[in-house]
């Protein structure tokens, strides 16, 4: 995988899964926009189980210059507005959303994308794991489908 800029959602599922390290074996960087940090914080402070952004070395934060554009979708939010903008001023970077309305943009916008599945398929082919159902079943009983969700106990 090339660059990757990654939304909140595949961060939180991938490190509740146990399975964050397979990020930054998979891709060549990992970079994420301050709007994702600030989501991140935000989830933490509420006691969801989240990545601690601080502790993740090989994580870079990045800025968008361009942000103001995307906020036009008026769906989209701040992280997934920060993630499409950085997107499109790195031409050939990969983004991981999960959220609909955002993969759509991304179509939209012909930015290269995956989700949260599309990580762990690459991993199975890369031989990082060796099946992705556990994973699967375990990030539907998980209700790996919103954003900041306080997980199960799973």
């Amino acid at each position: 995988m090339p660059e990757v800029i990654c939304n909140t959602s595949p961060l939180q599922h991938l490190h509740q899964l146990k399975l964050l390290h397979l990020l930054p074996a998979l891709a060549g960087t990992v970079i994420i926009p301050s709007a994702v940090v600030e989501e991140l914080v935000a989830g933490q402070k509420l006691g969801i189980d989240v990545p601690e952004v601080d502790k993740l070395e090989w994580l870079t934060i990045r800025q968008p210059m361009s942000a103001a554009v995307l906020p036009l979708v008026t769906d989209l939010g701040p992280g997934e507005s920060h993630v499409l903008a950085l997107a499109l001023e790195m031409p050939g970077a990969v983004v991981i959303v999960d959220d609909f309305l955002a993969r759509r943009t991304a179509e939209a916008l012909h930015i290269p994308l995956t989700g949260t599945l599309g990580v762990l398929l690459a991993a199975k082919r890369a031989g990082l794991i060796g099946e992705i159902a556990p994973f699967s079943t375990t990030s539907r009983t998980c209700g790996f489908g919103s954003v900041l969700l306080p997980a199960p106990r799973c």
